[in-house]
């Protein structure tokens, strides 16, 4: 039986008794043409319990270089919701066993402010409810089911010179902190990727990849640490000033929200 897990791959995290991405057998992510969702399709699909990788995009050309080593399907998700649904009804009718979903958006355009909002955040926030039906479903089976979008360390401290960017990945990962809550005991776990400046190509649009190489962390050096909080089970996955900014600002955050959460349902 295929078993689906995490925003990309799962495990249980050796001495935890909490699921992890190993445990995944079908994993959809989205936005893997470019940069980390590209990296993470590829690392996800190398465990050793080889789940089946289901890969999503706008660039054909892209899907086409990774078709030999997963599944692969061209979608927009700039787009209606009508569209969306569509692509979620027939992603399950495809694949029932799909239990884990990375979120990764594959592209920046500061230029168009409202249409950065909802690649990062409001593309985001229509599918979940689409697909949480299913995911909870499966859960209630005894499948540990996961949903693991990519924020940023600049939805933890702001960017000023990036500041719509940096405003839809905070209101990305303040959604992270609600969902994590809410599906507490459901079996359906939230694991927040919070990236740092990593290398990827989608700086070369904007010509400052020459500058940024200075500066970012390299995929290289990304991907196993980010693995390795996947393979862990963690709520969410740092590192480098990404962490650093955590630490200083948010520490115990996450169980302030669920003691807010258990204050309301007591109104």
């Amino acid at each position: 039986m295929i078993e689906l897990k995490v925003f990309g791959y799962l495990i249980y995290g050796v001495g935890l008794n909490i699921p992890s991405s190993n445990d995944s057998g079908c994993v959809l992510v989205t936005g893997v043409t470019a940069g980390i969702g590209r990296a993470l399709a590829y690392a996800i699909s190398d465990p050793p319990s080889k789940p089946r990788v289901i890969a999503a995009g706008r660039r054909q050309d892209r899907l086409d270089e990774l078709a030999s080593k997963m599944d692969t399907i061209q979608v927009n998700f700039d787009t209606d919701k009508e569209t969306i649904k569509m692509f979620v009804d027939d992603t399950i009718a495809k694949y029932p066993d799909y239990e884990t979903w990375f979120q990764k958006p594959e592209t920046i355009d500061l230029d168009k402010l409202l249409s950065e909002l909802n690649v990062n955040y409001t593309s985001t926030l229509t599918i979940i409810p689409y697909f949480l039906p299913h995911l909870l479903k499966l859960a209630a089976d005894g499948r540990p089911c996961f949903i693991c979008p990519v924020t940023a360390g600049l939805g933890i401290t702001p960017g000023a010179w990036v500041a719509n960017y940096s405003a839809s990945k905070a209101a990305l990962h303040s959604l992270c902190y609600s969902l994590h809550a809410y599906l507490q005991g459901t079996n359906v776990h939230i694991m927040e990727i919070i990236p740092p400046l990593v290398e990827s190509e989608l700086h070369d649009a904007e010509d400052t990849t020459k500058v940024l190489t200075k500066k970012w962390m390299p995929l290289e050096e990304y991907i196993p640490v980010t693995m390795d909080g996947l393979t862990k089970g963690d709520f969410q996955i740092l590192s480098g000033v990404s962490l650093a900014g955590l630490n200083r600002s948010e520490r115990g955050k996450d169980e302030m929200v669920m003691k807010g959460l258990e204050v309301q349902k007591s109104w």
